[in-house]
């Protein structure tokens, strides 16, 4: 049996948003590199950094990360131009 190989998902526009959004808010409040953040949000290295190239979102994760960055929801999407 040949088994197809599954292909890659297509980031979004919406998620390279978001990411991009991430990556920048992370550097303004003094996180130099992901591995600080992903240290203080209890979450393995590799999994942070998939988050900030648009893979592998979760609504809670982006909580514990407005959270830990003291910025509201609001004020994270507010900053995000999203594709229409």
């Amino acid at each position: 049996m040949i088994m197809e190989k599954k292909s890659s998902p297509q980031k979004e526009p919406e998620y390279i948003a978001i990411a991009n959004r991430l990556k920048s808010l992370r550097k303004e409040k003094g996180y130099k590199n992901y591995e600080h953040i992903a240290y203080d949000l209890e979450m393995s290295r590799s999994a942070y950094w998939r988050l900030e190239q648009g893979v592998n979102f979760e609504i809670k994760t982006l909580i514990k990360i407005c959270k830990l960055l003291k910025v509201s929801l609001a004020e994270f999407f507010k900053e995000i131009d999203l594709p229409e």
